[in-house]
């Protein structure tokens, strides 16, 4: 496991320095979001988007780090799978919010 490389599928399997440096960026990333809340000294509204910015990140990290998503030509159908879940994704919870909220708003009548 000495260096990066890739199958025939287009999986690549990454090195222990690409793991190593995904898990130290991942673990800063969490200890950023417990330090903002656990810290007091935040306004809530900025809390609650450095850790949704927090969150993000760690989203992208884990897709290039671990899951060795990027924009080569070997994994762009892995790349238009993943798009094509997190478009299935937003529509359900999109949805879902939707019908809550006109939910909400007709029993308030």
């Amino acid at each position: 496991m000495a260096s990066a490389s890739m199958d025939s599928s287009g999986a690549g399997r990454g090195s222990l320095k690409t793991y190593i440096t995904g898990f130290v960026l991942s673990v800063l990333l969490t200890v950023i979001s417990f330090a903002l809340v656990m810290g007091g000294g935040v306004p809530r509204s900025a809390m609650v988007w450095g850790i949704s910015s927090a969150g993000i990140v760690q989203i992208f990290i884990h897709l290039h780090y671990f899951l060795h998503l990027d924009a080569s030509s070997a994994v762009r159908w892995n790349v238009m799978a993943l798009l094509f879940t997190l478009l299935i994704i937003f529509i359900f919870v999109g949805g879902t919010v939707w019908v809550m909220y006109t939910l909400n708003l007709r029993m308030m009548w």
